[in-house]
């Protein structure tokens, strides 16, 4: 995020009964690119939960979705904000 080249991030939890349908996003073993995400088990990412992390603080990777995901997820992110 501009000027400090910031991310932003958001929030994964197992805890799938939060779930805001048609924003948030399940990913699980059926999902093609579960396997690469690092996660252990059926996670929500939630669209809902967000915050600024200075890049600094990040000291490494434990995963990736596919890019249609992540294109889906800023699509919906976007679609909400300029409503």
């Amino acid at each position: 995020m501009p000027p400090f080249h910031d991310l932003l991030v958001c929030g994964i939890s197992t805890q799938l009964h939060q779930q805001v349908s048609g924003f948030d996003e399940i990913i699980g073993p059926p999902d093609d690119d579960f396997g690469t995400s690092g996660l252990k088990e059926t996670s929500l990412i939630r669209l809902g939960f967000l915050a600024v992390v200075p890049q600094r603080a990040i000291i490494g990777t434990i995963g990736s979705i596919a890019p249609e995901r992540h294109k889906r997820l800023l699509e919906t992110l976007s679609d909400y904000l300029v409503k």
